[in-house]
């Protein structure tokens, strides 16, 4: 039998919002037992599993820590932040002989010291920016007199993230000086994560500096290009140079990176454990500790993070502690508990987080303690959704007095706007990629779909595409005598924002052939070919050669042939990170001789209306959706659907639209109908008039059709009037036909026949004020 692996007892020494990060993701771990956070925070507090707080010692006493480890059984000691190490903390415990995840205080001197770190890379010749180091102030006060350049003053030592001021003056830079040197105002942490953050205060980047008001990662300007030379000049070599100083480095090196014209510079070292996703942090950090890293997995999530941060009222200056925290019950992890004796799985979501960083917990009430005091992250496959998901998140927390930016994540989403544009090299030959566009990848990309609209083809057009334009051959399509050409237009709207952050993307093409041939044939029109446009910022051949099969998919339903269409890369427009968009357009005819329908001239008091089911919301509506369903609910699109079983809430709203071409063509062809309505955005008050001619109305009984759970549970969580709700959703029908009162019955039976589940909902009657009229609503209540 093979030897159990020893189950880890964790003593995690800090406060913040790291400490707080790493116990949530240290207690996933199967290896460990218990996690001691000394002191913690209100987080570490509650709704984390054999979490606890430790308030009997003090962190920056070690000698109490090591005797309260070996009290305890602890087995690993994590430092969450720089001060410890830099004070030696490592040491204590190596002498104890308890591991410890974090370098030897000579090694920490690499962020304890910005006097000793610029040295290093002097010695080792890693680029950074020209510097000066100061120990006595007329000394420096002179130098800043004497030069003319703009100057970033940085306190050697730890400062909280606050000890770098970028005065926009002689007189700023002066006054800051003063600060530094002789006031001593700086002396506690600097944070720059391997991410862009966003150090000043103020949207726009304005303000005093901070320990970090949010950031996201990956940042665009970290090409794999700038990713090599960093790891080239700056990386490497600062390895090799501790590796010859004999620096006893355990734990993680961020390096703090400035991209200038002429490459990346380094800004100083910072220590920091970094929590990796889809790994065992546990297993990762022990084996740092045993010299063994090359024998445990690690695993980096491709998707996009983004970090807003809440501080208190007058950060980074003075400000007020012991205010009152709540949290809307969707964002507290203690609001549905679950009993540990029964589940090692943490209550919050794993893609959409709030970390507390100056919280505490007295009698049960959480209260601020701290500058920054709490931030919302979220993981999601575009950095739009996740800076998004960051913001719903971050709505749900309330203290007095709290502050943060509102545009976090500005450099990625509007880079025309960014300083870094500066850092490009001039002069240099420049092509289209240059400029964002890969025109490799649009040709890969139709090599791969060509098979896909292959399979489309139809009599009088070959689904082939790769030609200027795409054709069709009307005597071939069956048309002996020339028809009338009908066209239509549309494309998803904001569904496609809940298919960015699934990460799903196969049937939002189905949508988009059910949005414009279901247009198609309410004219009468038989569907004969169809054409695409997707629009993004960077063309993601596997993302678009999804969305394509889902066109082709809804091509064949519909018979309708693929000929042609656009991908089309607009960086100018379109950020990075899997946001796109989709249009299309579909062409089809009506034989000549046929009325185009509706035929308003046949129409008449008594005539009789059928319903055709919707699979759901179809693709209107969608912006009041996401609305309900991320700031009503406090539901993530991953959360299993409260009106679906077996279903996420995306993957159930991501169900296509109905293509109702076959069964509807059978009983046009058969002269069964004498109008339809596709009913789309407005929902059934608006579209069904449409249809009508102006002294008809629609008098439809709510009693005789099926409401669609999700539809019903939109309204109930929305709080939606009945009205309110025929106008915006179809509220279980998709389309609605007008059919002679003596012809109904044919009609129905014609429909039921092609597999619609069909509904006698209601009959024309005379207009004497709006077009369409819906009886018996409040059974939607």
């Amino acid at each position: 039998m093979a030897e159990q692996p020893e189950q880890l007892r964790i003593l995690l020494v800090g406060s913040g919002g790291r400490e707080h990060a790493l116990a949530w993701k240290l207690s996933q771990s199967p290896r460990v037992e218990k996690i001691y956070v000394v002191p913690g925070n209100g987080g570490t507090a509650r709704g984390l599993y054999n979490v606890s707080n430790v308030n009997e010692v003090k962190p920056d006493d070690f000698p109490g820590l090591v005797a309260f480890a070996i009290r305890n059984g602890v087995n690993l000691v994590v430092p969450g932040s720089e001060a410890p190490l830099v004070a030696g903390i490592e040491g204590h415990f190596r002498k104890a002989g308890i591991k410890c995840f974090g370098p030897t205080e000579e090694a920490a001197r690499m962020e304890g010291s910005k006097t000793f770190s610029k040295d290093f890379m002097a010695r080792w010749k890693i680029p950074t920016a020209a510097y000066k180091n100061f120990e006595n102030y007329e000394d420096a006060r002179n130098y800043l007199d004497s030069v003319s350049h703009s100057v970033v003053i940085k306190a050697s030592g730890l400062a909280a993230g606050k000890g770098v001021v970028l005065p926009s003056s002689k007189d700023e830079a002066q006054a800051a000086l003063k600060e530094i040197m002789l006031d001593k105002e700086f002396g506690a942490a600097v944070s720059l994560p391997p991410a862009q953050d966003h150090k000043q205060i103020y949207d726009g980047d304005k303000g005093p500096n901070t320990g970090g008001m949010g950031c996201y990662a990956p940042t665009p300007i970290g090409t794999p290009d700038l990713i090599e030379e960093i790891h080239r000049t700056i990386l490497n070599p600062t390895i090799h140079g501790m590796r010859k100083e004999r620096f006893r480095f355990v734990g993680l090196l961020f390096t703090g990176i400035m991209v200038t014209k002429n490459g990346p510079k380094t800004l100083e070292y910072t220590l920091l454990p970094l929590l990796s996703a889809d790994t065992d942090l546990a297993e990762i950090m022990l084996a740092c500790t045993e010299s063994a890293l090359d024998t445990v997995s690690i695993k980096v999530d491709g998707r996009f993070a983004a970090t807003v941060v809440a501080a208190a009222g007058g950060y980074p200056g003075s400000y007020h502690r012991g205010d009152t925290i709540t949290l809307d019950r969707f964002a507290d992890p203690t609001a549905s508990q679950q009993d540990s004796s029964t589940s090692r799985k943490n209550v919050i979501s794993s893609d959409n987080i709030i970390f507390h960083a100056g919280t505490s917990l007295s009698a049960d009430t959480l209260q601020t303690s701290g500058g920054r005091v709490i931030a919302a992250t979220s993981t999601a496959a575009t950095l739009e959704a996740a800076i998004s998901n960051a913001y719903t998140l971050m709505s749900a927390i309330h203290f007095p007095n709290m502050h943060y930016r509102r545009d976090i994540g500005h450099r990625a989403l509007h880079p025309q706007q960014s300083p870094l544009l500066a850092a490009l090299p001039n002069g240099q030959s420049l092509s289209y990629a240059d400029a964002g566009v890969s025109v490799s990848a649009g040709e890969q990309l139709v090599r791969r779909i060509k098979p896909l609209t292959a399979s489309t083809a139809r009599p009088g057009a070959a689904g082939e595409i790769g030609n200027f334009a795409g054709t069709l051959d009307l005597s071939a399509a069956g048309y002996k005598e020339p028809p009338t050409l009908v066209a239509a237009t549309d494309g998803v709207g904001t569904k496609l924002m809940i298919a960015h952050a699934m990460n799903k993307n196969d049937t939002v093409g189905i949508d988009l052939v059910a949005m414009n041939v279901n247009d198609l044939i309410v004219q009468g029109a038989e569907p004969l070919m169809f054409l695409d446009v997707f629009s993004c910022g960077k063309l993601n051949v596997d993302v678009a050669k999804e969305v394509v099969k889902g066109v082709a998919t809804g091509c064949i339903e519909a018979e309708c042939a693929l000929v042609g269409g656009e991908s089309a890369e607009m960086p100018g427009i379109f950020t990075t990170g899997g946001i796109y968009d989709i249009n299309g357009t579909a062409i089809g005819a009506v034989t000549k001789g046929k009325r185009i329908l509706p035929d308003e001239e046949a129409m008449k008091v008594g005539d009789v209306l059928l319903g055709l089911s919707s699979s759901g919301c179809h693709s209107n509506g969608f912006s009041l959706i996401r609305k309900i369903v991320q700031e009503r609910a406090g539901l993530s699109w991953n959360d299993p659907a409260p009106w679906a079983e077996g279903q996420s809430v995306g993957e159930s709203l991501l169900t296509p639209t109905r293509i109702y071409v076959k069964p509807v063509l059978r009983a046009v062809r058969k002269d069964l109908i004498k109008g339809m309505a596709h009913i789309t955005g407005g929902g059934l008050l608006e579209n069904i008039p449409r249809m009508l001619p102006s002294h008809l109305a629609a008098s439809l009984d709510a009693r005789e059709w099926d409401v669609p759970e999700v539809l019903r549970w939109l309204k109930k969580a929305g709080g939606m009037e009945d009205t309110e709700f025929a106008r915006t959703f179809n509220t279980g029908l998709g389309m609605v036909i007008v059919v002679a009162e003596d012809k109904a019955d044919a009609a129905f039976q014609e429909l039921e026949k092609a597999g619609e589940k069909v509904w006698r909902v209601g009959q024309l009657v005379e207009r004497s004020g709006d077009g369409c009229m819906i009886e018996d609503m409040e059974v939607w209540r």
